[in-house]
């Protein structure tokens, strides 16, 4: 079940804001009936705003045993994709929304200094709706004077001094050792904050409770999702479902051949540029895999998960990864595709005499393959089967498999 109550949430945009923390909540909301509103000052509805991905660069070395966590490595600003601005600034109402987010990124500096934008985030304050920053959007709390008194807040650890001049109270998660350690943010009121991206599958579930949603499964345990990722996946199409689904209580895992617990998955971005009919590929988030291949068993898991991007077509080169979507089909469990997925599933039967979606990167291979596209629908559930036809489906991909699986969000 999505939203029976409408709720509404405004999502503060702008130039090279960090795209892994604009594009996760804003899918994830939209697929359980959240309406959010996205908007930049200076920008209209319909104006698009680039966005980057943050990640590490390994420009020096670092380990994560060192007292002082996020000092002592760079990160990137790597150009990826657009957003497009769905509301204008300038007529927003504050006492219409039940929440503000303020993703990181570079445009927190600028906004930090436009009296309108402090404003409007005072007012979120003085209203006591829920005030969610990330990364470096702390900024504009402070900006606001909205730290004072000792409110404990987190963020990327080069904020720290910011924060404490500002009069707020640091916190920082205790027993990190590695980057899959970071999954806590931290609440003080009506406020929530976070150091970055690695906290989104916390920082979602707490979102979604603060705005007053029930998340509640219908069986008798929590479900179980492994995701078949490679070099190449596409970042969002991982990213966003696997962070989701953590939020909502269950068990996720990421697993490729030949890599181990830890490893990097390079993931691209596909940007559909002015004047141009086919995307251009940007390099994304590196992806951290969470279990060894060697590790998998077909009986731990509810569901197998092929996101897009270009690593279908190399993972349908292995026949551990062919073998290891036919056990999930044969077991009769769950199966699901997004984009380019399909053309691995094509290979494993698992689109025989079945209805699904097919952008038309897979249409020849899902016709061969026996399946048959539903050309009026971006996401389609034939059993269990859950495919989306490409990456701006998800919202409609995370609630279809949500409910396949017996979840509900609703407010």
């Amino acid at each position: 079940m999505g939203s029976m109550a409408q709720k509404s949430v405004l999502m503060l945009c702008g130039e090279f804001m960090e795209a892994y923390e604009t594009i996760v909540p804003l899918y994830v909301l939209q697929a359980f009936g959240v309406s959010v509103h996205c908007v930049s000052p200076g920008y209209k509805t319909g104006d698009k705003c680039v966005m980057a991905a943050h990640d590490l660069l390994g420009l020096e070395a670092y380990s994560f045993s060192n007292l002082s966590l996020f000092s002592s490595f760079l990160y990137s600003e790597l150009v990826v994709d657009h957003l497009t601005l769905n509301a204008n600034f300038d007529e927003v109402i504050p006492e219409q929304y039940d929440a503000i987010i303020v993703p990181g990124g570079r445009f927190t500096e600028l906004l930090s200094t436009d009296e309108k934008c402090v404003s409007l985030v005072a007012r979120f304050a003085e209203l006591k709706k829920l005030v969610l920053t990330s990364c470096h959007s702390q900024l504009l709390l402070a900006a606001a004077g909205l730290l004072t008194g000792g409110m404990k807040c987190t963020a990327f650890e080069s904020m720290k001094p910011l924060i404490e001049l500002s009069g707020g109270a640091w916190w920082q998660q205790a027993g990190v050792q590695t980057l899959l350690d970071i999954t806590d943010c931290v609440t003080d009121g009506n406020f929530v904050s976070t150091m970055g991206w690695p906290t989104l599958g916390h920082t979602l579930r707490v979102l979604l409770e603060a705005l007053g949603s029930k998340i509640s499964c219908s069986k008798e345990t929590q479900p179980s999702l492994l995701f078949l990722i490679g070099d190449c996946v596409e970042d969002y199409s991982i990213n966003v479902p696997f962070k989701a689904f953590q939020a909502l209580g269950c068990k996720v895992d990421a697993v490729t051949p030949n890599k181990k617990k830890g490893d990097k998955c390079g993931t691209i971005v596909h940007d559909l540029e002015n004047g141009r009919r086919l995307p251009t590929e940007k390099i994304g988030h590196n992806f951290y895999v969470t279990i060894a291949w060697e590790d998998v068993s077909v009986d731990d898991y509810d569901c197998i998960v092929v996101p897009g991007g270009r690593s279908p077509e190399l993972l349908v080169m292995n026949d551990n990864a062919v073998g290891l979507v036919k056990k999930f089909v044969e077991k009769e469990k769950f199966v699901a595709a997004i984009g380019m997925g399909n053309w691995l599933l094509a290979a494993t039967g698992a689109l025989k005499k079945k209805r699904c979606a097919s952008g038309y990167g897979t249409k020849v291979a899902v016709k061969v393959a026996g399946g048959q596209i539903v050309e009026s629908e971006r996401c389609v559930t034939d059993d269990k089967l859950v495919t989306a036809a490409a990456t701006s489906d998800l919202p409609a991909f995370l609630y279809a498999l949500s409910t396949a699986l017996g979840l509900s969000v609703v407010f």
